[in-house]
Parts: C-alpha cells; structure tokens; sequence
C-alpha cells in the first residue's frame, strides 16, 4: 500500500504541528510520498522584499516576482527544512518540485474572468509515475513541493491538494493507493463551529447535496471534490482529518472518509 498525504500550510505555520507530523509520517510502514502546502511563510518573506500579496476569493494571484518568491519558498526553505527534519527521523527523504524529474507538468491557467498568473492546472497524464516508482522501490521518500513546470521553462505555483490527488490517481493505476488530506480540522464538519461534529463518512454521490446544504462551503469544496474525483479513479482510500491525529486516521479511527 502507498499511502500518500498532503499536509495544508496551516500545519507548516505551526512549528509544533509541523514537528509531531513528521515524526508520525516517518512511522508510516511501507512506501510514502508527502505533498506539502506553502503556508503564510512565502507572504512574511515576500513583504520583507517589498512583494505584495494579492488574493482573489483567497486564491493568490502569480505574477512574475510573486512566482519567483513561491519557487524559492516553497521549493527551497519549506521543503529542504521538512526533509531535514524527516532526515533527523531516520526517514530517508528527497524533497522535490514538479520540474524536478520531469514528475509533474502542468499547463499554465487560461484567462477567463480572473488572471491567477503563473497559476498552473495539471491535466491528463502530467504526472510521471515510472520516476516516483523508482524512488519509492531506492527506499525513498518524496517531498513534493506545490511547485509545477509547464514544459517550456517556467514553474507554475500549483494547488497541493490537487497535486496530491493526481499523484494519487497516478500510482492507483499501478498498486494500492490511499491518500489522506491533513489539516487543522478534525475532518468533515457538520457544524464548522463543532469541532466534534465529524461526518465519519461521505459517499461520491452526496457530494453535491451536501455543497447545496451549504454543510461543505468555502474550501472545503474543491479539497472533498479532489477526493472525489480521487476515489472513481480507483484510489482505495481517501480520509480528511487532522493532522496531530494521523496515527488514529491510519488506523480508520479519526477522519471522514471519502468512498
């Protein structure tokens, strides 16, 4: 079983969450691939170089010096820091971009009413498996940072929730997958107020009575969709929950499962 997992930026700013994660994603038995968030890290950077962030619907817009700052952030301290500390483990990690390798290629976000910039979208066989398959059968562990290229030379700053899922998606086709979306929430919220409020379980085809519901809004949506559309793929298993619990989502005991 490959058990692949994300892990939102709200983990990263935490550095007490961020340290007894990796010390509960190093225990993982069998192959493992970590896809991690940029957290608010590359705003604190980017306002110390005079960069300004600028969010639609809190999606940020890449311009050119925006997509510099991520590519050096995200790729460079984020994901270095988080395989040193696996290192630190015992966790023989590699940490990566989507141009490293040729992993992941995406094509550069069109224009429609909103331009995100250097904003990419994977679509259709971007994700190479044959390279992460032969990580994986080395004994290593991939760090992959939201990070894309788009084939002509440019990086692209790519949602890691879809990332995960398409690695996901990608590796289901050759052995057993699960993929679990970790953040600060204990799963699925009946009540986004309730913490206890978990819904343990949601079927693909509730999915859209729930959005109308208004239960699952906000961003919640597009990360229950991935783990839809992750699970008609063929992935095995598909659990949100929260990350300080991931010995107990592992063992089917935290999370909401999506099936």
């Amino acid at each position: 079983m490959l058990t692949v997992i994300k892990i939102g930026g709200n983990i990263i700013d935490d550095a007490d969450k961020l340290h007894a994660f990796i010390n509960d994603f190093s225990k993982i038995d069998g192959s493992k691939i970590l896809v991690h968030g940029g957290g608010k890290l590359a705003t604190e950077m980017g306002l110390k170089l005079s960069i300004q962030p600028n969010y639609v619907d809190g999606r940020r817009i890449t311009d050119k010096e925006t997509l510099e700052l991520v590519t050096m952030v995200y790729g460079g301290l984020i994901n270095k820091n988080i395989v040193a500390g696996l290192q630190a483990l015992g966790c023989n990690a590699i940490g990566f971009t989507g141009a490293d390798a040729n992993i992941i290629k995406a094509v550069k976000r069109p224009i429609k009413d909103i331009d995100y910039g250097f904003v990419g979208d994977v679509v259709g066989s971007g994700i190479e498996p044959k390279i992460l398959t032969t990580l994986l059968e080395l004994g290593l562990v991939p760090v992959i940072a939201p990070l894309t290229h788009d084939g002509n030379g440019s990086m692209l700053n790519t949602n890691a929730d879809t990332i995960a899922q398409e690695i996901a998606k990608a590796m289901a086709a050759i052995m057993n997958v699960q993929l679990i979306y970790c953040f600060e929430k204990n799963g699925v919220l009946l009540n986004a107020e309730d913490d206890n409020s978990v819904i343990r379980q949601i079927n693909t085809s509730d999915f859209d009575q729930l959005k109308d519901d208004s239960i699952i809004s906000g961003g919640m949506i597009p990360k229950i969709k991935n783990a839809c559309d992750a699970v008609r793929s063929g992935v095995e298993r598909v659990v949100i929950g929260n990350a300080i619990y991931l010995s107990d989502i592992l063992k089917g005991n935290s999370g909401t499962v999506i099936q």
